[in-house]
């Protein structure tokens, strides 16, 4: 059986952000080779606020604050991982897991469900958070100069396609550091979630996605939970939904159609972001386990899948693909797919969803 996480808050700084300004390629960044100590960013102020979230009581939701549809998944075993020749060597070796029956958010968290959060509790997200340039500087190599003032300012990284075919090594070649850029401005400043309420949230880190499960008296699930609801009791099959990514004519899930990361043919009926519940539910009745938002898992990332945790590890596990996978590029929208992604850090395609071991009234 796999450990069983609970989510622990405390802060972390921009690791990403290590990245663009020491102009070290995403691609590594993202590997986090060699990477293992969290930054800080404004540790006293982002410790108070979870301690205040956790131990108030005027902070928990109220009637109509929180409210989700669950759906309840069933106690049972199952193979987690793929030894398939068309999987990704992080998905391996595979392992018999049993799994005790818990309650899942029927849809990822929507930004009209995070507002309610933000709302009764004055939540400030790791992405409106000012840089402390202390803390970073710990993480470069000595010497490195302080960047300019602006290079320091609240923001995220954000999704800005190409209009030309580029070297798919190099993710910064279509992710951007956007100072401004949160959730509640999703693409930068000058954009906004209008309209979106049905849009899952994103520019979310796993601190944020985790004081919004305690506030709502849920947590995040497990790896291996998230694994065993996204099958949705298929289990022999490519997809959530069967073996073949188009069935009958018609895209089972938000995806990057076309020619990633430039051209989106929107194929699938969506260029970006699509509501929470545009494409079928599972067989558990779970919607959107495949594509559209990566979704946040408790557990800590470790590459193989046999190896031992590593203590102080900064990435955690992401699980269920995004709008930007496509099948000649990264094709995460498979159950067993996963991604380590470091806990501070937002991005325009990561959201997340909560559990519980009870039924919530």
């Amino acid at each position: 059986m796999t450990t069983k996480y609970r989510p622990t808050l405390h802060a972390a700084g921009p690791i990403l952000l290590t990245a663009v300004i020491a102009s070290v390629s995403l691609v590594s960044l993202a590997q986090a080779e060699g990477d293992k100590s969290p930054a800080c960013s404004s540790e006293g102020g982002r410790a108070a606020q979870l301690s205040a979230i956790a131990s108030s009581k005027t902070a928990k939701p109220s009637a109509g604050e929180a409210k989700s549809e669950m759906v309840h998944v069933p106690t049972g075993k199952f193979i987690m991982g793929s030894n398939s020749k068309r999987s990704m060597p992080n998905e391996r070796p595979t392992q018999e897991v049993s799994v005790k029956e818990f309650w899942m958010d029927t849809t990822p968290i929507t930004n009209s469900q995070f507002a309610e959060f933000v709302k009764a509790t004055g939540y400030v997200t790791t992405a409106e958070q000012p840089v402390d340039w202390e803390e970073l500087k710990k993480q470069l190599p000595p010497g490195t100069p302080k960047p300019p003032e602006e290079n320091l300012q609240p923001g995220s990284l954000v999704f800005t396609p190409p209009d030309h075919p580029v070297d798919l090594r190099e993710m910064a070649n279509w992710w951007q550091w956007v100072s401004g850029a949160s959730w509640k401005h999703p693409k930068g400043p000058e954009s906004d979630i209008e309209g979106l309420d049905k849009h899952p949230v994103v520019q979310i880190s796993w601190d944020d996605a985790a004081a919004y499960a305690n506030w709502a008296g849920k947590r995040l699930p497990t790896e291996a939970e998230w694994e065993y609801a996204a099958h949705g009791g298929k289990y022999n099959s490519r997809y959530v939904w069967g073996n073949s990514l188009v069935v009958n004519g018609k895209h089972m899930a938000n995806t990057f159609t076309g020619d990633f990361p430039y051209r989106n043919d929107s194929a699938d009926g969506f260029s970006g972001l699509a509501p929470v519940k545009s494409f079928p539910a599972n067989g558990y009745g779970l919607y959107g386990m495949a594509g559209n938002v990566w979704n946040w898992t408790a557990d800590v990332y470790v590459e193989n899948r046999g190896d031992a945790l590593v203590p102080d590890e900064v990435r955690r596990v992401v699980k269920g693909g995004s709008f930007l996978c496509n099948p000649h590029y990264c094709e995460s929208y498979r159950p067993s797919a996963r991604r380590g992604t470091p806990r501070d850090t937002g991005s325009s395609h990561v959201g997340f969803r909560c559990v519980s071991d009870k039924p919530l009234s």
